[in-house]
């Protein structure tokens, strides 16, 4: 069952219905044999209730209009010009602003796509015009912008929490520390590259540079301000316990619109273009969840939970063996899936065996973020590699965005096995 899943989707037939049409089929063909009881059907519109009425769930439109509702505002824009004359002396300079206005747009809006797209536009131009290598540039913005899949708010962290059971805000709280050690880390591998080849890299000339330093101050204060601002609330006020992950969602739509009032941004058209990507995006999640939630009822109801478990018990070298066949799992399904779709296939399996062995789910869940951001990176279908191509001027050749993904890649596969290694990366603030 879990083949013809696979096989189906990698044809290119729709996810959901895939999943959903696998349930139907071996439904049937189970019911025919003797081996699945028809009775358990009877607990898929109750279970189909509980998804469109779960609350936690109801945060992933939020921050998701939030983030379109800032990129579309100018928000990405302001930050990545502020920080480009800020940063513009330094050899690589460029590729720090965009590293850290990454992290910066991850932590406001949770977006991977909206914060690739901003960054390809306005920053990916002016890197090659100062003769920036194409795949440094290329593959430092694909994978700043992937850090909104750790760094809270995630929308894939909501989802994790949902299928894994447990705190959202502890799965953000537990993310905080990996995401930006990732973030120094590729922080870290640019300044090599800037020192060791500054062809690669070059600062920008002192004609480029006419800002003094207290307009300069100002600019990045002025700039900077409003979006920590609006992160330290929705942040703070689910860390602090006083708003679940939800009513922190609609309160950075609030502050979010508030902002781009501000800035006198906010125009009609800005405002139906972020519902219709907001309205998009959260019902392919919520189909998707229907497609896995038929499929994993009949999975269970002929027995494959009790068969998985049994085999990932009995592996040689037990815990360690489970760790590296997860891992190595996802991390393959990533070269062909979604990220939604691989939560809702691997999830419900792993999770109990998980359980089984001791592992805070917590833990298990963030150590599945990070595994699974490499999945907007790796080729042929990464969605950071199409949202980039979609923006990059056409000198740039899709083999060249390849290329410069390649490190990013090795850099958070070394930040996986240190989450590994090191559990108290994530529990230590549990």
């Amino acid at each position: 069952m879990f083949a013809g899943a696979l096989l189906l989707i990698f044809t290119g037939y729709p996810v959901a219905f895939a999943l959903g049409g696998t349930g139907l089929l071996f439904a049937a063909m189970g019911g025919a044999a003797g081996s699945f009881d028809w009775i358990l059907l009877t607990a898929l519109p109750q279970r189909i209730f509980g998804i469109m009425s779960n609350y936690v769930l109801l945060a992933i439109p939020f921050f998701i209009l939030m983030g379109t509702l800032l990129q579309r505002s100018g928000l990405a824009e302001d930050l990545l010009t502020a920080f480009g004359v800020l940063f513009g002396r330094l050899r690589g300079g460029l590729i720090v602003g965009v590293i850290l206005v990454g992290a910066l747009l991850a932590a406001a809006t949770g977006v991977v796509g909206a914060t690739v797209v901003a960054m390809g536009t306005i920053s990916l131009p002016v890197m090659l015009r100062y003769k920036y290598s194409p795949s440094l540039a290329t593959g430092a913005i694909a994978a700043s912008g992937t850090l909104g899949q750790v760094i809270p708010p995630s929308v894939v962290l909501i989802v994790l929490g949902d299928q894994l059971g447990v705190s959202v805000g502890d799965l953000f709280l537990g993310s905080l520390l990996p995401g930006l050690a990732l973030a120094g880390m590729y922080l870290a591998y640019s300044f090599a590259v800037a020192i060791l080849k500054p062809e690669m890299a070059p600062a920008l000339p002192d004609s480029e540079l006419v800002t003094s330093g207290s307009q300069l101050v100002l600019r990045v204060v002025r700039v900077m301000l409003p979006p920590l601002a609006l992160i330290l609330i929705v942040l703070g006020s689910i860390f602090a316990g006083l708003a679940t992950p939800t009513e922190a969602g609609a309160m950075g739509v609030v502050g979010a619109l508030i902002l781009a009032a501000l800035n006198r941004r906010l125009q009609l058209r800005t405002l139906f273009e972020s519902l219709e990507a907001a309205v998009e995006l959260t019902t392919m999640v919520i189909v998707l969840l229907l497609g896995a939630t038929l499929f994993t009822l009949v999975f269970r109801g002929l027995g494959g939970d009790r068969v998985v478990e049994e085999l990932l018990v009995n592996l040689p070298g037990g815990v360690v063996s489970f760790l590296i066949l997860v891992n190595v799992l996802v991390f393959f399904l990533g070269f062909f899936l979604d990220y939604f779709e691989i939560v809702f296939i691997i999830v419900p399996l792993m999770a109990p065996v998980a359980a089984s062995f001791g592992y805070d789910l917590v833990w298990f869940g963030v150590m599945m973020g990070v595994n699974l951001q490499t999945s907007f990176l790796t080729p042929p279908f990464g969605f950071s590699l199409f949202y980039l191509r979609g923006v990059a001027p056409p000198q740039i050749s899709t083999i060249s965005i390849y290329r410069g993904v390649i490190p990013f890649i090795c850099i958070q596969l070394v930040g996986l096995l240190l989450l590994i290694r090191f559990p108290q990366l994530v529990t230590w603030v549990l």
